[in-house]
């Protein structure tokens, strides 16, 4: 009992201290964000942005021209790119996986979720799809090019759920009953 309690113990210090970084990095980062005017989810993205503590500027004048000008593939393209710091995130990132990725500073052009997958902030709804954010090393870099940044798949978190979850056992009666 005692080593739980200590594990939740630390679990929460790192958790708090992760917190505090994202939030350090998020409170001194503007965001500036190209996208259609008339695009709903890319407004939902900007909220995301937002609520995990990004000061976001928004762009209603699309984003092909920037997306080429920030050497973002169009197979990697989505409905709306951003810049930060010198880098440039195409479509429905995750605000945590920025927040890491300006942390870390890696030599790269930025990070990718291409098309519009379901589940991803701003695309939320009643169906999630398994999707990964991609890392673009190099200018015009192509889609099979790129690395896997962070995967997210809901559907493997629910397998490996079932997976950790004892069996269940059967009643037991009281009685043993043994064949001969």
């Amino acid at each position: 009992m005692k080593r739980r309690i200590s594990n939740l113990l630390v679990g929460s210090i790192i958790a708090a201290g992760l917190l505090s970084v994202t939030s350090h990095v998020a409170a001194t980062t503007t965001v500036e964000v190209y996208k259609s005017p008339t695009c709903g989810c890319c407004g939902k993205w900007v909220d995301h942005m937002r609520d995990h503590g990004f000061t976001v500027k928004t762009h209603d004048v699309g984003n092909k021209e920037i997306r080429k000008k920030s050497g973002i593939s169009n197979t990697l393209g989505s409905c709306h790119t951003a810049l930060i710091n010198g880098y440039a995130f195409e479509g429905h990132v995750p605000a945590p996986d920025i927040a890491r990725f300006l942390k870390e500073k890696p030599h790269a052009v930025g990070l990718a979720v291409p098309d519009m997958p379901h589940g991803t902030p701003g695309m939320e709804g009643s169906r999630v799809d398994p999707y990964s954010v991609l890392l673009i090393k190099e200018r015009d870099q192509e889609r099979k090019d790129t690395t896997i940044y962070k995967r997210y798949d809901p559907h493997a978190q629910q397998v490996e759920r079932s997976q950790s979850e004892p069996e269940p056992q059967p009643q037991q009666t009281g009685s043993v009953m043994r064949l001969k």
